[in-house]
């Protein structure tokens, strides 16, 4: 279990070039590091649900909605980045008593797809003795600095072709609503 409360730093954040890049969940306390790969749609869908999640709880506590403070963290990953394991099942939580964030992050679970089939997988992940966890338990502002830098992170990759919204190489793509020919970035 990699569990962090407070931790000095948490982020997003990319290795590699965009159309090959590997993303990374990464929380830093003191002299401790821990590193997380997973997939651009997870770190997507983990900044919307973080801002979602934040405004019903302003709603449900008649308050303001609060915002990142101070300056945006746009520092690279720090290193070594050493990948402690693959994201799988993710879990979002507030914490009413404590107002904290917790983000649970489950390793990919594996074995035979069949019995994964049958089962729960994070029932799976969480039985198994060996399952790793990722668990960060942050403030409202450091959960609304997380969910900026990572839609302006996956914002950053490749442009989105406008008539199938699938991303354009350099080199341009095989558009399928174009029959089959390249369609390039405008000049």
């Amino acid at each position: 279990m990699h569990s962090y409360d407070d931790p000095e730093r948490f982020v997003a954040g990319t290795v590699g070039e965009p159309g090959a890049r590997t993303f990374f969940l990464q929380a830093r306390a003191g002299h401790r590091l821990t590193s997380v790969a997973c997939e651009k749609e997870q770190v997507m869908a983990l900044a919307e649900r973080l801002d979602v999640m934040l405004d019903e709880v302003a709603r449900r506590f008649d308050r303001d909605p609060v915002a990142a403070s101070g300056v945006d963290d746009t520092a690279p990953l720090e290193q070594p980045i050493e990948e402690e394991f693959r994201a799988g099942t993710m879990t979002l939580a507030w914490e009413a008593d404590a107002e904290r964030v917790v983000i649970e992050v489950f390793a990919v679970v594996t074995g035979d797809p069949a019995e994964l089939e049958e089962s729960d997988p994070v029932a799976a992940a969480m039985e198994s003795d060996d399952a790793e966890v990722f668990v960060v338990r942050i403030t409202e502002e450091q959960a609304r600095a997380f969910a900026r830098r990572a839609v302006a992170l996956v914002a950053s990759g490749r442009p989105s072709c406008p008539f199938c919204g699938r991303p354009i190489d350099a080199d341009g793509h095989i558009c399928p609503r174009a029959n089959g020919y390249r369609r390039h970035l405008p000049e």
